[in-house]
């Protein structure tokens, strides 16, 4: 009989005894993220530790419990991933993926060609749109603008925001929107930049870009931090970040600092924010209208961002005497550097002897700038 009572509390202590059908859900969407960044190679430093966390707050919800204090005035620790998850909400993880982004990456193209600023904030189209996209689809203020940010395919800015902005229940379905918008960049905007350009547009060589100064990209991130931070002082932790690391990387005298920031601190940062990421989107959270809701607009915030930057980069090519190929405002969303090598790859297609990837890289480092500015914009709005 004992042995009945062991075997018996053993299964009831099982996970299929406890979990519901929509666990069952978001375990299969789980491995189908896994499939897609393993298999298909969608952006597995992000997608697997997301797809990771979705798989185990799913099979054991209390990996992301908030601690307690039972009726025996007994306290009891939070689960592991609830730790990882705060610091989200306290926005160091977004803010320390800035710095590592910064210190990856080369900020020269951006300088030798300013007007890439233009297309960088055409491309934020995309959010401001969604924002009143969302708010005619029922959500309020400040949910709505910390869903917008999808359309930047910005991944820690939407995380950043949604927390400066109280959306905490909305996070896990917003940053999941946003990491997956990232990670299908390349399936999503080749048929919209096929579509608004004509293959003449789509060949069209670009000059090589002019050597830049060692004392140019030095200068570059102090200028940037004073100028946009004065204006909007709560882009800092973004902003600020952003080019401390891109500082780091170009002053050329903290060579251990670049090294750190870009490889070690970068990696173990993505492993926290993506696992605690994915943990937040149990079957309670992500199966409901809301969450269907803002996987549509973060979709529509992207196409549009793409399109508006396709749109201004053929004004542009316009004004220059085609001088500039459209296809490089569609990196003008956050997504680095994976936006800039679908700008290359459309148009190696066209010509394979054109090579537009570090044209492209204007716009793209534009686009995360621009995208820290929507989100500035939106904080200084609402008075956080």
């Amino acid at each position: 009989m004992s042995i009945m009572n062991t075997l018996s509390n053993l299964w009831n202590q099982t996970a299929f005894m406890n979990l519901q059908w929509g666990n069952y859900v978001m375990i299969l969407v789980a491995c189908v993220f896994l499939y897609l960044a393993i298999r298909k190679g969608f952006e597995p430093l992000l997608l697997v530790p997301i797809a990771f966390g979705m798989l185990l707050v799913n099979i054991y919800p209390d990996i992301m419990a908030e601690p307690f204090v039972d009726a025996q005035g007994i306290e009891h620790a939070g689960g592991l991933l609830h730790y990882f998850f705060i610091l989200d909400e306290w926005s160091i993880l977004p803010s320390l993926i800035f710095m590592g982004v910064g210190a990856m990456t080369d900020f020269g193209p951006l300088i030798a060609n300013p007007k890439s600023f233009i297309l960088g904030a055409a491309a934020q189209m995309g959010i401001y749109s969604a924002y009143f996209l969302a708010i005619i689809m029922g959500f309020n203020g400040k949910a709505a603008a910390a869903i917008s940010i999808i359309g930047g395919a910005d991944g820690p800015t939407s995380i950043f925001l949604a927390g400066k902005l109280g959306q905490t229940t909305l996070m896990g379905p917003i940053a999941v929107a946003a990491y997956s918008y990232m990670s299908l960049v390349p399936i999503i905007q080749p048929p919209i930049m096929k579509l608004l350009t004509t293959e003449k547009e789509r060949k069209i060589k670009m000059e090589q870009l002019r050597p830049v100064s060692k004392l140019e990209k030095i200068l570059f991130p102090i200028v940037i931090t004073i100028v946009v931070c004065m204006i909007l002082p709560t882009t800092a932790p973004l902003v600020g970040m952003l080019m401390l690391g891109n500082l780091f990387r170009e002053c050329g005298v903290v060579k251990q600092l670049t090294e750190t920031a870009s490889n070690a601190l970068m990696y173990i940062v993505v492993i926290l924010l993506g696992t605690s990421v994915g943990a937040s989107t149990s079957a309670e959270a992500f199966l409901n209208m809301d969450t269907l809701k803002i996987v549509a607009l973060g979709l529509v915030a992207f196409a549009i961002g793409t399109a508006a930057g396709i749109i201004f980069g053929k004004i542009m090519s316009k004004m220059t005497g085609g001088k500039i190929n459209p296809l490089i405002g569609s990196a003008g969303v956050s997504a680095v550097p994976m936006a800039a090598r679908v700008s290359q790859k459309v148009g190696a297609e066209a010509d394979p002897t054109n090579f537009l990837l570090m044209h492209a890289m204007g716009p793209n480092v534009a686009g995360v700038i621009g995208t820290a500015v929507a989100a500035g914009t939106f904080m200084a709005v609402f008075g956080v």
